[in-house]
């Protein structure tokens, strides 16, 4: 039984290492949201944190500003989205998809 609990351990703790080397690696991945049908675009990297916005003329209409804000806040949400999809994916790669109870949440 010891054995058995010792080898558990080990695999827990190589999981954890895992998962913090994951974690650590997905400040270099990029997810991209895009609204109005790419004239506003969002870069945010797999930490969470938005790069870059990119905003193309043609969304500036100075008599609807409410539309540019609009596309703004769906290109965010829609890079945030992604990213979320993405860390799942790149975490669910080190614990087969479980939710494994004890383990920090990442973010």
């Amino acid at each position: 039984m010891a054995k058995n609990m010792g080898r558990m351990m080990k695999q827990i703790q190589k999981m954890q290492a895992d998962l913090a080397r994951v974690q650590e690696g997905l400040k270099d991945k990029l997810a991209q949201g895009t609204a109005g049908g790419g004239v506003v675009k969002v870069t945010v990297n797999g930490h969470q944190e938005m790069l870059s916005i990119e905003i193309s003329p043609e969304a500036v209409d100075p008599e609807d500003v409410e539309m540019l804000q609009d596309l703004i806040v769906a290109a965010v949400n829609d890079a945030f989205r992604k990213c979320q999809d993405m860390i799942s994916e790149e975490m669910g790669k080190v614990t087969g998809g479980l939710n494994i109870p004890g383990l920090p949440p990442m973010f």
